[in-house]
């Protein structure tokens, strides 16, 4: 009898613990927005300063990584970001950050690469694509009004 009760808690707790690791109903999928791509580092030059980001391992990231190397003159916005409208849409998983850091690449729709160069709080969606990795003179370098910005495989 005590051998049975045993394995019944046994069996109990294999479950229990089974069912927390898996997917609850309800939950959106991250596709991995968060986690960086082994290989994801790319260079992003403005004027003379060179800056190296690291793309998230995400179907969008992977998309624009396809696109470089990418020469394009991006539109200020704001007085904390510098936006351009791509050719073509990539695939999207828009949520709401919140709020923007410095440095951080994203995908504002389908088409709108946006580059942030100011932190703030924000109530709109993007796609997360990456982020500079040492944002030191970005803000500088970017200036006030549009700039001409390469994107290129490290």
């Amino acid at each position: 009898m005590n051998y049975s009760f045993l394995m019944i808690l046994f069996l109990a707790l294999l479950v229990n613990s089974a069912s927390s690791c898996s997917k609850k109903e309800g939950d959106i999928s991250t596709e991995n927005d968060n986690v960086m791509a082994p290989n994801g580092k790319i260079k992003i030059k403005v004027n003379a300063q060179t800056f190296t980001a690291t793309l998230l391992d995400n179907n969008s990231a992977k998309a624009f990584k396809e696109m470089l190397p990418l020469t394009i003159n991006m539109t200020e916005l704001n007085g904390n970001e510098k936006y351009y409208d791509l050719s073509n849409s990539l695939s999207t998983n828009s949520s709401n950050p919140g709020s923007i850091k410095n440095g951080e690449l994203m995908l504002y729709g389908s088409k709108t690469l946006v580059l942030f160069y100011k932190i703030f709080s924000t109530p709109y969606s993007y796609t997360k694509l990456g982020m500079i990795d040492d944002v030191t003179g970005l803000t500088s370098a970017l200036g006030s009004g549009n700039s001409t910005v390469s994107f290129e495989l490290e």
